[in-house]
């Protein structure tokens, strides 16, 4: 129950990340004002998102698993029809917020839940379906997008997630049940402010980084500030009685590298599904829609890589060759991405895509399935919402380095026109593919004895023989 429930939560929140940008264009037409600001509302969501992932464990703890989740879905449902509904570019970036303040609160409290409900042992296949949302989401995002702009309206980008959070509400309200930590602690209000301030300012300074340039003024004070912050909050944190991050949680050796492999491989994939969707459409010239079935590519990798890894191969080769495999697919089929140079090449972008999916779920299933295997019952909700904010900054930081790199170059090499020149977008893919390379040097920390318990098959219930009856 807890399952279906999560996976149409974690379904929204993904597929928000990229279908929204595909209309953004469209957006900018209808309201009337320049391509630039319309972008506020994206930063909206990815600011809300981020300031309130923290305080989602609490929130969790303190009035009970189902009522958080619940109420961060209605949240997110109503945020999403409202947002449909917008007059004006001001409304549109507060409603997004709203929206922002759901997505932030139901992910992580929602993975608790799961990982609380399923043994380590259970919890590779299960894994295995959220990599699938985690990675269909994203790349269904710019098809639906571009179908919505193109033939109807882009409010519909919003309204797509009103009868799924419909469903998932009545379906959790009659069928889950109701859970209460024992001793959920006082709010810590001082991590509150200082990782709502810290993360928000950084996250602004990332997100603006590749359209204002990283010297700008407003961009070096945002990221300063945040780090600061930041830092100030780890030494605050680790002196408080019940923080509301526990930087305690980084000494378990696998959560922090989970956490740690789940956020540099967010920055390869989410970028590169980004900086696909440019490539295609601004350097290659093609439609949104095209671009869109393009991109199903790396959905449909996953969803075949993910029956492999989570019945076949995790058992018999482990976490840490198998995640140090995934990261070398996806810098592979990334450097691939840098040999297109022309529209009737994209059968080859599509099968480059399909690799990247299979590297992806090689990477995200272990990831997910060990990141709280050594982490006990009562800390899970505590844990569940530094391992969502890994990917969530993953994420940002993704899209923004490989906006900075093809922003940079564009027009840099003489006599390229820019509308012509795909040199920048190809270092771009080719950024992206020296992260992955580099995470597998994270990779290769697993110690799979540490994973054993997920590596392990779940056992099937045994039936039990109904007592006969005896008669006289």
């Amino acid at each position: 129950m807890v399952a279906v429930v999560y996976v149409a939560a974690m379904f929204m929140s993904v597929l928000d990340t990229t279908i929204v940008t595909v209309a953004l264009p469209a957006i900018a037409r209808d309201f009337d004002v320049s391509a630039a600001s319309v972008g506020a509302v994206s930063i909206a969501y990815l600011l809300a998102l981020t300031v309130f992932i923290p305080v989602s464990g609490w929130l969790g703890d303190r009035i009970g698993g189902k009522r958080a989740l619940l109420g961060a879905i209605g949240l997110f449902t109503l945020g999403s029809a409202l947002c449909g509904c917008a007059g004006s570019l001001p409304m549109l970036v507060a409603l997004s917020a709203l929206q922002g303040v759901g997505g932030a609160v139901m992910l992580p409290v929602g993975l608790a839940m799961l990982f609380r409900a399923y043994p380590p042992a259970e919890r590779v296949r299960l894994s295995g379906t959220l990599a699938l949302v985690t990675a269909i989401g994203p790349a269904l995002g710019p098809l639906l997008g571009g179908v919505f702009t193109s033939y109807a309206t882009w409010r519909l980008v919003f309204f797509v997630n009103v009868p799924i959070g419909l469903a998932a509400l009545v379906w959790g309200a009659l069928r889950l049940d109701a859970h209460m930590q024992p001793r959920p602690g006082r709010l810590d209000l001082a991590g509150l402010v200082l990782s709502a301030v810290g993360l928000g300012a950084l996250m602004t300074g990332v997100a603006e980084g590749a359209s204002l340039g990283w010297g700008s003024p407003l961009v070096l004070t945002a990221v300063l500030a945040g780090v600061l912050m930041l830092v100030a909050l780890v030494f605050v944190e680790l002196r408080v009685a019940h923080p509301l991050i526990d930087m305690r949680m980084f000494r378990n050796r696998l959560f922090t590298v989970a956490t740690a492999l789940y956020g540099l491989a967010s920055v390869a994939y989410i970028g590169a599904l980004y900086l696909v969707a440019v490539f295609l459409q601004e350097g290659l010239g093609v439609s949104a829609l095209v671009s869109g079935l393009t991109s199903i590519g790396s959905a449909v990798g996953v969803v075949l890589g993910g029956q492999l890894v989570s019945r076949v191969l995790y058992a018999r080769v482990g976490p840490r060759r198998l995640t140090a495999a995934g990261l070398v697919l996806i810098a592979l089929s990334l450097a691939l991405m840098a040999r297109i140079t022309a529209a009737d090449q994209l059968w080859w972008a599509r099968l480059d895509l399909f690799v990247l999916g299979l590297g992806v779920a090689a990477v995200f299933i272990p990831s997910q399935a060990i990141s709280m295997a050594t982490i006990s019952r009562a800390d899970t909700g505590r844990a569940s919402p530094v391992f969502n904010a890994g990917k969530q900054l993953g994420s940002a930081v993704g899209v923004a380095l490989l906006s900075t790199v093809v922003g940079s170059l564009i027009g840099s090499r003489p006599g390229a026109a820019a509308s012509a020149d795909l040199f920048p977008y190809h270092v771009a893919f080719l950024t992206a593919a020296a992260v992955a390379l580099a995470a597998v040097a994270v990779a290769l920390v697993i110690r799979d004895a540490d994973a054993a318990a997920t590596m392990s098959r779940p056992m099937r219930p045994t039936p039990v023989a109904r007592p006969r009856l005896l008669r006289r």
